[in-house]
């Protein structure tokens, strides 16, 4: 039996009665978060633009275009909230996987779900399957396949939407294989275009084609069997042999579900995850020490050698370039006490109290002594003050990375009402946090979407037309 034929086994056996509590609550936790942060990015240019790009080729039909009152076909709907869900880098993130987990998965849900008319059920049910996917896929490829330069959100997450995708479609295992196996041949990314509005696309692009493999396998179209394990398939070229192991792909599936363990790491700062916990440090230090942009001579921080490949980043070129810029967001940490969606908007990053720190933010990578090698989540910050004090912490990882340190429902909460703000009313936003509290109950996920749409929205605000 190939990979592809276990994985499909395993998909089609996820049913929503065997589902335990606490995945469903994860899960509930992973759809509020990516439907606030999808609403906060779709005013971006990336957005915007992955939806002026498609034209014509953007079908009027029933799936909703987050941000306004458009609605198209399901394949353009998920490539457009796709993107704009990745938008912020202000989406959630998960160990196994390497990179985000909800935002490649859940637009293609969304869209699928109205086109066809599904319950919250059945979508909570494709979205913990596809999740398990990705993730269990990550644990087989990681982290050479993160280090050797793959952006695993879209290489692993056209996995998640396709196995989601046909899950909620009720492929059977035979057609959930080929869905899959088509995605191989989706599969793509490169960290490369980190900072750039082609690191959004990739998600949008992987949500788009994990629809399109699902809707072509339903058609009865025909793909390798062994796409996985072939010596020219996906784990050969995409790591190289001897650097994946299948055995983790299928250890404790379900048992927990990844959803729970390690689980969903929830983003407090709408930048790269790899400069949270940096900025942890700089917070803490700035309430203990009640620290000034004036007072410093010098900010010394240490991350790790994986985490700092692509946040040294002494001179941002742009808002995008600034989310992945370790000096840029411990500059602002420390001149507000906050990181916030503004501090990446319009031309904000050429602040310049904050690139006059810049020059005084010496960023390098941790040492053994300073935490133990297993651990590639931590950061340590030093400030120098010009009186000769010097001040420093460092933490293990970021406060929410994960089940163990997870962000509190109402600072969820929170982050969700801000991020919605962008574009819907208060009152508009109470009723769709408690839909999406009580999301298992909903009859048809349109009745969140609607909530959504800005078209009975007196003084709307449209981001994507």
């Amino acid at each position: 039996m190939s990979i592809a034929d276990q994985l499909a086994e395993r998909i089609v056996a996820t049913e929503y009665a065997q589902i335990p509590a606490d995945a469903v609550s994860w899960a509930k936790a992973g759809i509020l978060d990516t439907v606030g942060v999808t609403l906060a990015g779709a005013d971006q240019d990336c957005a915007r633009m992955s939806a002026a790009a498609l034209g014509i080729a953007a079908a009027p039909g029933p799936c909703l275009v987050f941000g306004g009152e458009r609605r198209v076909d399901p394949l353009s709907a998920a490539l457009i909230n796709g993107t704009a869900a990745h938008a912020l880098d202000y989406d959630d993130c998960n160990n196994s996987m390497g990179g985000h987990p909800s935002a490649p998965i859940l637009p293609a849900l969304f869209a699928l779900g109205e086109q066809h008319g599904k319950n919250g059920r059945d979508v909570l049910t494709a979205y913990i399957a596809g999740f398990e996917v990705e993730a269990k896929i990550g644990r087989a490829v990681n982290l050479h396949h993160y280090e050797k330069g793959w952006h695993p959100t879209a290489t692993m997450g056209v996995f998640g939407s396709a196995a989601a995708c046909a899950k909620l479609l009720g492929l059977d295992a035979q057609r959930t294989a080929t869905a899959l196996s088509i995605a191989a041949s989706f599969s793509s990314g490169v960290k490369s275009n980190f900072g750039s509005m082609v690191k959004p696309l990739h998600v949008g692009h992987c949500s788009r084609n994990g629809i399109y493999a699902s809707l072509l396998a339903r058609e009865g179209f025909s793909s390798g069997a062994d796409v996985f394990e072939h010596k020219q398939g996906f784990l050969n070229v995409f790591n190289g042999p001897g650097n994946y192991d299948v055995a983790r792909m299928f250890d404790a599936w379900g048992e927990p579900y990844d959803v729970v363990k390690p689980g969903i790491g929830f983003k407090q700062y709408p930048c790269c995850a790899s400069t949270h916990p940096g900025i942890d440090c700089m917070l803490e230090l700035h309430k203990k020490h009640a620290l000034r942009a004036d007072q410093v001579e010098m900010i010394e921080s240490w991350t790790h050698r994986r985490r700092l490949e692509h946040t040294n980043r002494p001179n941002p070129r742009s808002a995008l370039d600034a989310k992945f810029s370790v000096q840029y967001t411990l500059a602002r940490a420390l001149i507000h006490g906050f990181v916030s969606i503004d501090h990446f908007e319009g031309d904000n990053w050429k602040d310049p109290a904050a690139n006059a720190l810049l020059k005084k933010v010496k960023a390098a990578i941790y040492t053994d002594a300073q935490f133990p090698p297993d651990n590639h989540f931590g950061a340590e910050v030093r400030v120098t003050l010009k009186d000769g004090r010097v001040v420093s912490t460092k933490v293990d990882q970021a406060y929410g990375r994960n089940s163990s340190v997870p962000l509190t429902p109402e600072m969820l909460k929170t982050k969700f009402f801000d991020c919605s703000a962008r574009i819907l009313p208060h009152e508009r936003i109470e009723r769709l946090y408690e839909a999406i509290q009580g999301f298992e109950d909903l009859s048809s996920i349109s009745q969140m979407t609607a909530l959504i749409d800005t078209s009975q929205i007196v003084g709307k605000r449209l981001a994507v037309g």
